[in-house]
């Protein structure tokens, strides 16, 4: 068990790379205890003091065991990020139950148990921010699947918003344009994506030039203030809001 008691505590799925590892490291940084889990083993650069377990986030029973691990591991649990998504493109007619499964069960079902995991162990003033995408506010091509996902995912944070509020647990998400983690770059690379088997770098650029207002993308660590902030008290007036992280491509 944690030996400072008075430390907070976040759990973070998909925690380990990308968005989720820039999310660990900053509530890190700012004094919580940390735990992650991602299907895949432990980064060997993960930072000793954040908590790594090795769990597939679709399954139910597995997200029930990570938050008891950390609830046993650190005394408590105050924050829940569900950072675990899987993004990829495909044609309407190529899509297949296996790439179903990948994108839903991850992102949505993902998202889903996590929450309930989370749900059942938050008091009064705990908080849970969903990963979400500006995908889940606006439809593209050859997106559909993921766009389904994560369109759930901002109905989840709404209505659990409204069905934890009354015991004083706040539910938000962060909805982040292109980030260019390894992740994004590589699902970029693929024909059926918006860079269309060209210059992924090209394609990204003249994006940021014509598609945001601040000709720019976020970058992680911009994903992850916008997280901690919603899980700080200074936050504690704001739920049920899915927050565009998009230098300005989608204002609302």
């Amino acid at each position: 068990m944690n030996n400072n008691k008075n430390k907070k505590v976040v759990a973070i799925t998909g925690g380990s790379r990308g968005i989720g590892r820039a999310i660990a490291e900053l509530f890190s940084a700012k004094g919580f205890s940390v735990a992650v889990c991602s299907r895949s083993p432990r980064e060997t650069t993960l930072s000793s003091d954040i908590f790594h377990m090795q769990v597939d986030v679709r399954k139910k029973e597995e997200q029930n065991r990570f938050v008891a691990e950390t609830v046993e591991r650190f005394g408590g649990l105050h924050a829940y990020v569900n950072c675990a998504g899987a993004s990829r493109w495909r044609e309407i007619e190529k899509i297949d139950e296996a790439f179903v499964a990948e994108i839903i069960e991850t992102s949505l079902l993902g998202t889903l148990w996590g929450c309930a995991a989370a749900a059942s162990v938050l008091s009064k003033e705990g908080v849970i921010v969903n990963v979400s995408s500006l995908a889940g506010k606006r439809g593209s091509a050859n997106n559909s699947a993921y766009c389904a996902a994560k369109f759930a995912v901002n109905g989840i944070t709404q209505s659990l918003a409204k069905e934890l509020g009354p015991r004083g647990i706040r539910v938000n998400a962060v909805c982040p344009v292109y980030v260019e983690t390894p992740y994004i770059l590589n699902s970029l690379e693929e024909k059926s994506s918006p860079a269309g088997g060209k210059s992924v770098r090209e394609y990204l650029d003249l994006f940021a030039k014509t598609q945001t207002a601040l000709h720019r993308l976020p970058t992680e660590e911009e994903v992850a203030e916008v997280v901690f902030f919603l899980a700080s008290s200074q936050a504690s007036a704001i739920t049920g809001q899915c927050i565009n992280v998009d230098c300005g491509v989608l204002p609302q």
